[in-house]
């Protein structure tokens, strides 16, 4: 790591995390060693001044996770240059938002990506032509960090001549935290004061500039806050928080860090009544002293993901990615938060059948790069045999159907809409074996 050039805090957090694995700890988190958390504030009852919210938001910055290359969509670019709606793609609309916001505000407003190093240079030239997007002399980027892949056998790096970019990895989004301590960014940041940051996944529209959630963080005093909203049974996979019995401690719980005996317990929408966004607020002041405290290892729990070195190769060498998430961090700061925010907070593009809502009349785009509802969200499934790859999905859906008085609609087989129509309550649609065309 020292030779290709990572950050030292990078190379301890990494060593960190061996040490953990070598010990055989899992990162699993056993139902019985928490409660779930069924009282939070919702933003929507909490009052903001207006001009608290307008200030706070002058010293915010907005930052964007971009390391993902949407692979299992059968992308080989950065994923937010995917075309979402209108011809526009991710950063399209995330700009549109960035700038709306600053015009209206009167804020700086600065847009950060975290690339990794498979998506740096496709973002940075595309954002290229963009006018005025950097501010204060800040960069648009930084770069998460890459960690050696792990043999299971002996948890040595692996050795793949084939190709020896897939000897490395990235750590998962909790590299936040070195990542903007490592590359400077965060020193920077402050430097040009700037107090709080939002960070959101770049493949989540929802989580646009907003003034009213950067008062209510700034008046909490609170070092660290989650946006969750409201479980459906649509959101059963999403992790969730919880707190820690032993301590009170808020924590987040995520799919991986369940052990599968508790999945029923994870998966249940009263139980768990409120998912995590992902979606999340720092003060970046109380972050850097965290920090420092802590030389640059915050020590959030460990998440051991299990792969081949070559995910094209099912018979390549197994390996274990040491990861984190970014969310874990709650855990951390005394005096963390947590907000219920509306779901219009939370619009990621996983799957295609997200994409086919968000190309959908169920949404309209608005002039601040905004999509905004306008019915209630329908059900989608759709056959992913057919329907995964966003270039099958292209062909097969040429011309989205109006979803609007829509309640699900469910595809099996390969379905092929290239007209106008209109889906009105549940239709499903069976595998022929010879596919079809909806009209």
């Amino acid at each position: 790591m020292r030779n290709a050039g990572v950050s030292q805090p990078a190379i301890d957090n990494f060593t960190h995390y061996w040490h953990l694995c070598a010990a055989g700890a899992s990162g699993l988190i056993a139902e019985d060693t928490i409660r779930p958390l069924l009282e939070v504030p919702s933003l929507d009852s909490v009052a903001v001044d207006e001009a608290d919210a307008r200030a706070a938001l002058r010293q915010t910055v907005l930052i964007k996770l971009n390391g993902g290359l949407g692979t299992s969509m059968g992308l080989d670019r950065a994923k937010t240059l995917l075309t979402v709606r209108d011809g526009r793609n991710f950063l399209d609309l995330i700009v549109a938002q960035v700038q709306h916001a600053r015009s209206a505000y009167d804020a700086r407003l600065p847009l950060l990506f975290m690339n990794s190093f498979r998506t740096r240079q496709d973002t940075l030239d595309y954002l290229a032509d963009v006018p005025g997007l950097a501010v204060d002399g800040l960069p648009l980027d930084f770069l998460q960090n890459a960690e050696p892949k792990i043999l299971v056998e002996d948890l040595s790096p692996v050795d793949w001549p084939t190709d020896p970019s897939l000897e490395w990895c990235p750590p998962g989004h909790g590299d936040l935290y070195p990542a903007l301590l490592g590359s400077g960014v965060l020193d920077a940041l402050i430097a040009a004061g700037f107090r709080y940051a939002s960070v959101a996944n770049g493949d989540n529209l929802g989580a646009a500039p907003d003034a009213r959630l950067a008062g209510w963080f700034a008046a909490s005093g609170a070092p660290y806050a989650a946006e969750l909203c409201p479980r459906t049974v649509n959101d059963r996979k999403g992790g969730h928080l919880a707190l820690r019995i032993s301590d009170e401690q808020l924590i987040l719980r995520d799919t991986a860090q369940t052990a599968p005996e508790d999945m029923g317990f994870f998966t249940d929408e009263h139980r768990h009544p409120f998912f995590h966004t992902n979606n999340l607020w720092l003060d970046l002041v109380q972050l850097r002293a965290v920090l420092t405290e802590r030389a640059g290892v915050l020590g959030l729990p460990l998440i051991r993901n299990e792969k081949t070195v070559d995910p094209a190769v099912p018979s390549s060498p197994k390996v274990i990615q040491l990861e984190s998430a970014m969310g874990a961090a709650i855990e951390v700061f005394v005096g963390a938060k947590a907000i219920v925010v509306p779901r219009d907070r939370f619009l990621p593009v996983k799957t295609t059948n997200e994409l086919l809502l968000l190309r959908s009349d169920v949404f309209e785009l608005g002039p601040d790069g905004r999509l905004i509802a306008v019915a209630d969200i329908p059900e989608i499934s759709l056959d992913p045999k057919h329907y995964r790859l966003v270039g099958d999905f292209d062909q097969l859906v040429s011309v989205v159907p109006s979803l609007r008085r829509a309640k699900a609609l469910r595809v099996q087989g390969e379905w092929h809409f290239d007209s106008p129509t209109e889906i009105v309550g549940e239709l499903e649609l069976a595998d022929t074996g010879t596919g079809g065309y909806y009209r």
